[in-house]
């Protein structure tokens, strides 16, 4: 009996323990994203009710702030991402977001004091670098977790769990608002993103388990190398175009409801409820479009058709609303303006089909353009893009552009696009794609 092997006692503890790992990966990836945009669903509308206060007038000045800002911040991400560990990185980041987050309380109890505007630029701010350190740095720990075959198997899923989140934040804040106000739903927030923090931590130490101190180490590289990977690599480029596109998109959509909800909403628990709402009715059209279409295709026709979808429908939407122009639709029963219905859809499919498919396609390019490239291109060029079609929308009214003229304008953005997202699906520099694996247990690779 003593002289028995040691391996044979070995193996069968081993690998079912691996493979339960595996298996809980996805669904603890997928938990984890409902808690983080949990949290930012719950901060949002907290932030567009300050927009709202002020109208679209102001968003320009707003956006040339976040964007000075993310400037400064992408060589100080690419120093942290280039000497770091992976677990420090996680740790320290959505620590300092939680206490920043419970430090903002005081300043939304004095907000009339403060002022809509003096706030509404520091938050606005504050948002920006929440989404580099948090939602963007969630994503790209994804991609360096998982292979792209099992990317584009799961990453619809995990963003279905996200998707979750995003409805689950705006029926707290709907139920919350009314009775504790504004400041105190930061403190909600902050336990949410608390608990992402502690599955995401649970993740990082059991891939590095299973890979050695590989999938731990720091990143290393340049702390330029986001802004030097934007003129050097074909399928960066077009992400970068692509992500300008769709912001002029969205963007426009934003400033033309900011001044519908200044015009329309007195308070900021009203402008808040508005918000809410949009956001709420966003997220459930993601979340259908998570569980009736967008893993198919991800599946079985590759992630490049997850980008070129959402930018036919963007041409069909914004070419309807230049014909039809402004008013309400009836929809449910109910009036919804035309401006609402825009932006949720065109926000819908952004989040219910683009994210998760732009995500599946960086798990194909190097680690370090998981990292720095894609963070510089989802922080500082966004925030360009929002700082240039705030400005233009500012100045085509000014010039008496209306609402058919913006959306004719917008309509050609997004043929534009289209050109783009089948470069960029199809970009000759993509690592070849891994077939997603047919069994989803013990096949599935982490």
């Amino acid at each position: 009996m003593l002289g028995l092997p040691r391996p044979t006692l070995d193996v069968p503890v081993s690998l079912p323990r691996q493979a339960v790992v595996e298996q809980a990966a996805p669904m603890l990836s997928a938990l984890a994203f409902f808690f983080v945009m949990t949290s930012y669903y719950i901060i949002r509308p907290v932030r567009d009710q300050l927009s709202g206060a002020v109208g679209s007038q102001s968003l320009p000045l707003f956006y040339f702030a976040v964007f000075m800002v993310m400037l400064l911040l992408t060589p100080l991400f690419g120093l942290l991402v280039a000497r770091f560990r992976r677990r420090q990185l996680l740790g320290w980041s959505y620590s300092f977001f939680i206490l920043c987050l419970l430090a903002f309380v005081p300043a939304f109890m004095a907000q009339e004091r403060i002022g809509a505007r003096e706030l509404g630029v520091v938050f606005f701010v504050w948002i920006s670098v929440f989404n580099l350190f948090v939602v963007s740095l969630f994503w790209s720990f994804m991609a360096d977790i998982f292979s792209s075959g099992r990317a584009r198997q799961v990453f619809s899923l995990i963003a279905l769990g996200g998707m979750g989140g995003a409805i689950f934040g705006p029926l707290v804040t709907g139920l919350l608002v009314r009775v504790i106000g504004v400041a105190p739903l930061l403190l909600v927030s902050a336990l949410a993103l608390s608990l992402s923090l502690a599955l995401l931590m649970r993740l990082s130490a059991d891939h590095g388990r299973q890979s050695g101190s590989r999938g731990e180490e720091a990143v290393g590289g340049s702390l330029w190398a986001g802004i030097k990977e934007l003129w050097s690599r074909p399928f960066l480029r077009y992400m970068a175009l692509l992500m300008l596109f769709g912001d002029g998109i969205g963007t426009l959509a934003y400033a033309l409801v900011a001044d519908y909800a200044k015009a329309h909403f007195a308070d900021a628990v009203a402008r808040t409820v508005f918000y809410n709402d949009l956001d709420l009715a966003t997220n459930l059209l993601g979340a259908v479009m998570q569980l009736s279409l967008t893993r198919w295709l991800l599946v079985r026709h590759g992630a490049g058709w997850g980008l070129l979808l959402p930018a036919l429908v963007n041409v069909a939407l914004l070419a309807g609303v230049a014909l039809i122009g402004g008013g309400n639709l009836v929809l449910l029963g109910h009036a919804v303006p035309l401006l609402a219905v825009m932006s949720v859809v065109t926000r819908g499919f952004a989040y219910g089909m683009t994210k998760p498919a732009v995500d599946a396609l960086y798990t194909r390019v190097p680690r370090e353009t998981r990292y720095k490239g894609k963070n510089f291109v989802e922080t500082a060029v966004w925030r360009f893009g929002d700082l240039v079609v705030t400005s233009a929308v500012s100045g085509l009214r000014m010039l008496g552009w209306g609402l058919g003229g913006l959306a004719l304008a917008g309509a050609g953005v997004a043929a534009l696009a289209t050109v783009v997202a089948r470069r960029a699906g199809w970009s000759p520099d993509l690592a070849p794609d891994e077939h997603a694996p047919v069994d989803e247990g013990a096949k599935a690779s982490v």
